[in-house]
């Protein structure tokens, strides 16, 4: 089935608390953190694409197309994934889209397969991931139909809470279970926000299976 979603990976966040610049290209075990993530998304997804603002040129390594804000101003995660539902009906066949963070190096290999699973026992629904009890609202599956509700949210009402959105209509919620690794549990969608971060997840990622 995963060949029937697409996915788009957020990478346009301003990295405040990493002094500014695209944090998703600092290197993490020889490898940029976006590498990472697009190693561990591509294989689920069919068609994939990158949400970013500024000159595409430097992300030209990855490949991927890179889709530009479509509405107008920093408007957060949630104008990534209004792009990125309007990009995925335009340019593919799929009928849904499944939205990833660029700063989040280890998260799961089964991402697409237990959203998709979860928003099928609940046609028209949004499958969005937990872990630890808490919800990762950028980490979710979004008909494709859902868009028009999303530009109305987020350019009428200007609202531009990912989990406001979610809650407002029908979602299932997905527990992923935490990753042992450097002789601790680790959640999977521990993301890279402070120098600090990085420096633990050089240590993790020595001890955790791909």
């Amino acid at each position: 089935m995963s060949g029937e979603i697409a996915g788009i990976i957020l990478a346009g966040g301003l990295s405040r608390r990493m002094g500014g610049g695209d944090k998703t290209l600092l290197a993490l075990g020889g490898r940029s953190l976006l590498d990472h993530v697009v190693a561990r998304l591509a294989p689920q997804v069919g068609p994939l694409a990158l949400s970013a603002n500024g000159d595409p040129a430097r992300f030209g390594a990855t490949g991927l197309p890179v889709l530009a804000d479509i509405v107008e101003g920093y408007a957060g995660p949630l104008a990534g994934i209004l792009t990125g539902l309007e990009w995925a009906a335009a340019n593919t066949t799929s009928a849904a889209l499944v939205t990833a963070a660029g700063d989040t190096p280890f998260l799961p290999a089964n991402l697409v397969a237990r959203l998709s699973d979860a928003a099928a026992r609940r046609p028209g629904s949004i499958a969005v991931a937990s872990s630890g009890g808490k919800r990762h609202p950028t980490f979710a599956l979004w008909p494709l139909g859902q868009r028009q509700a999303l530009r109305h949210f987020l350019v009428d009402e200007d609202n531009r809470r990912v989990s406001a959105f979610i809650e407002r209509h029908d979602f299932v919620e997905v527990e992923f279970p935490l990753l042992a690794g450097d002789g601790a549990e680790l959640d999977p969608f521990f993301n890279i926000n402070i120098a600090d971060d990085l420096a633990v997840a050089e240590r993790l990622l020595q001890s955790i299976e791909p």
